[in-house]
């Protein structure tokens, strides 16, 4: 009878103790259902730093206060398997009272990976520049 507890408590010790020993650490899960992402959003990430560099180069660091993205004009495939996206932004400026419209036209040229896409037309890698810019008010 002391056989029988004594093997019953030396069980119910070893798996009490592999219990406890075992830890569960949670994770923070984030709740995607929450966040909305816009086509022009995800533009606005892969265009940014570029157009950024050019209205710094255009209208100087010391008279700029900032800019501000307006919206997308139009986006044009092209046959190297490249985009041209053009983007009205609005120039924020220390001098001057109103604010100032410009359209810049961005060239996105994906990499040519793929085997899928021809290789006589596409022979470029990721790529971001400025193709054209236009201030549209003075």
């Amino acid at each position: 009878m002391v056989k029988k507890y004594l093997i019953f408590s030396v069980l119910g010790l070893s798996f009490l103790a592999f219990t406890l020993t075992q830890v569960a650490n949670s994770e923070t899960v984030l709740n995607e259902e929450e966040i909305y992402v816009t086509t022009e959003d995800i533009i606005l990430d892969i265009v940014l730093p570029t157009i950024d560099k050019r209205v710094v180069k255009e209208y100087g660091q010391d008279t700029l206060s900032g800019w501000e993205w307006k919206r997308i004009e139009g986006i044009t495939y092209n046959d190297n398997h490249s985009y041209d996206v053009s983007v009205r932004i609005e120039i924020l400026s220390k001098t001057s009272d109103g604010y100032k419209d410009d359209l810049v036209k961005v060239r996105i040229s994906p990499s040519c990976d793929s085997t899928t896409i021809n290789k006589l037309k596409c022979k470029h890698g990721f790529n971001i520049e400025i193709v054209n810019y236009k201030r549209l008010s003075l």
